[in-house]
């Protein structure tokens, strides 16, 4: 007999399988004796009251012995297949090829960056030189952004598709199987290297196809049908599908479309900054306590203000993490932050961004808003004299309207110069923010102090640029065989998501077959 019931622990309990045995016998009101095993099925924290607690759903076995499921997927060999281009080897790319095999067809994917240990070279020369390869970073390459942007696997995503089933893929590919029952799952940058090399191997050893240094150069249309691709602007690679998984970031894939005359359209994303505190501000408000506990995590928040007609809110939020430097091109500033698995750095960091809505960027051009992108990161370089360096406030400052004197300590490794932001930034970002943030310290205590600080600037939230697809067929209106996925075509916002969207790509593709 199984029961399910949810009991809650105080953070030194949470590993004391005793104290868990003992809760769930008084909960189901019978002996300890005949509970046979649990299995927790989520796992999350309530820091609402002053005591912090853990809160478990739990599965329990009664009078019988818990049977653990095994989740298998079996990948079949393609190698003599049907082909499916995949353009991307991110998140979206990854699963897609995943469900491509699972689906009896043979995954090639076409990836611009390098695989993830010769771009550990690019990454450290922008961290420390600040020099960016264009075709490898913290966006291209093999995992995509998340390999190196922290792999925080929250979403809401649950009526897309399958959140366990991706889940679990990454626990059999080596992530830790806590990602399966935490309320906001979390691999880390130091862990999903290896496990993206892991889930590459098993595409390779199904007869799938990965190549790498491998740059879309076109798409190749023959009477509105998609025939395949050109690699380099020299090879030619042909195939009756293409999924394009090339994330928010590869500009020149809507720059292809749009020279072609293929349908793309200028989409709403968001603007702003990256703030950082000391790790133990966050702790001490989120925890009300002085020092946090050693059996609790780093405190995470998330924050949402409406100022006027506009949202101000934060994004990805990283506790005990890094500001990160995710510049593509040349003479560009981008921020973006992450977090090792023990998220046990110092500092915490967010994106703070503002809406920035179609209006708030004249014509009709579909570009008109990835432009718009582009001249505020080229802005924020100028300000910072190059190298990378970062234009940084203090938070009061900010608010204040005042040049820092000073910058606090930070994770930024090119290095942050005391700038004005509302240079850089368009006025309704700036005013947004500056109204948002006093406000945010009502919420959070500690929250608003010249501790903090803002380095600029946050523009890759999402894309600047929606492709079109059928809601049925997942296809281009106006090119068979062309599937728009995930975050680069404006359909997902983060790994999980993205992975989903990439499976169902590849359902769709079976469907039409």
């Amino acid at each position: 007999m199984q029961k399910d019931i949810e009991i809650t622990l105080l953070p030194d309990q949470v590993e004391q399988t005793e104290v868990i045995k003992q809760k769930l016998a008084a909960g189901l009101k019978l002996s300890e004796t005949r509970i046979k095993g649990y299995e927790i099925l989520k796992r999350s924290i309530d820091a609402r009251s002053r005591k912090v607690i853990f809160r478990l759903q739990i599965r329990v076995f009664v009078d019988e012995g818990a049977v653990p499921e095994v989740y298998h997927i079996n990948y079949p060999n393609v190698s003599e297949a049907k082909p499916v281009i995949i353009i991307g080897a991110g998140p979206a790319g990854l699963f897609a090829a995943l469900q491509c095999i699972e689906n009896g067809l043979k995954p090639i994917i076409i990836e611009r960056g390098k695989d993830v240990k010769q771009r550990r070279r690019d990454l450290a020369a922008i961290n420390k030189q600040g020099l960016v390869n264009t075709e490898s970073n913290y966006c291209y390459g093999e995992g995509g952004a998340g390999t190196y942007s922290d792999g925080k696997l929250y979403t809401r995503s649950n009526k897309r598709g399958d959140i366990n089933k991706v889940l679990q893929v990454f626990v059999n590919h080596g992530a830790e199987a806590d990602i399966a029952i935490d309320a906001r799952p979390h691999i880390g940058t130091n862990k999903l290297p290896h496990i993206i090399t892991s889930i590459k191997n098993t595409i390779l050893n199904a007869g799938g196809e990965v190549m790498f240094d491998s740059r879309m150069t076109d798409i190749l249309i023959e009477f509105g049908k998609v025939k395949g691709v050109e690699i380099n602007f020299e090879e030619k690679l042909f195939a009756d599908d293409i999924i394009l998984a090339t994330g928010h970031s590869a500009r020149d894939v809507y720059e292809l479309l749009n020279s072609k005359n293929i349908l793309i359209e200028a989409k709403p994303f968001a603007l702003g900054v990256r703030i950082e505190h000391p790790q133990a501000i966050i702790d001490s408000a989120q925890y009300h306590c002085d020092i946090r506990s050693e059996f609790l995590p780093p405190a995470y928040y998330s924050l949402v203000e409406q100022v006027g007609t506009r949202g101000a809110f934060s994004f990805c939020m990283c506790p005990g993490g890094i500001i990160a430097p995710c510049s593509t091109g040349e003479n560009e500033i981008v921020v973006n932050g992450w977090s090792p698995s023990k998220r046990n750095n110092p500092f915490a960091n967010s994106g703070t961004v503002v809406q920035v809505t179609l209006n708030d960027v004249q014509g009709y051009d579909p570009l008109r808003m990835l432009n718009f992108q582009s001249e505020i990161e080229k802005a924020a370089f100028e300000a910072g004299g190059g190298n990378l360096v970062a234009p940084a406030q203090r938070m009061v400052d900010f608010v204040n309207n005042k040049l820092s004197i000073d910058l606090p300590k930070n994770s930024y490794l090119p290095g942050t110069k005391s700038s004005m932001l509302d240079n850089i930034l368009p006025n309704f970002v700036s005013d947004s923010l500056r109204a948002a943030l006093p406000l945010f310290g009502k919420k959070i205590r500690g929250y608003y102090t010249n501790e903090a600080i803002l380095v600029g600037v946050e523009s890759r939230t999402s894309s600047p640029v929606r492709i079109p697809r059928d809601k049925e067929t997942y296809q281009h209106p106006q090119v068979k065989g062309l599937y728009p996925c995930a975050e680069g075509a404006g359909y997902a916002g983060g790994i999980v998501s993205a992975a989903i969207d990439g499976i169902n790509c590849a359902n769709a593709i079976l469907s039409a077959s």
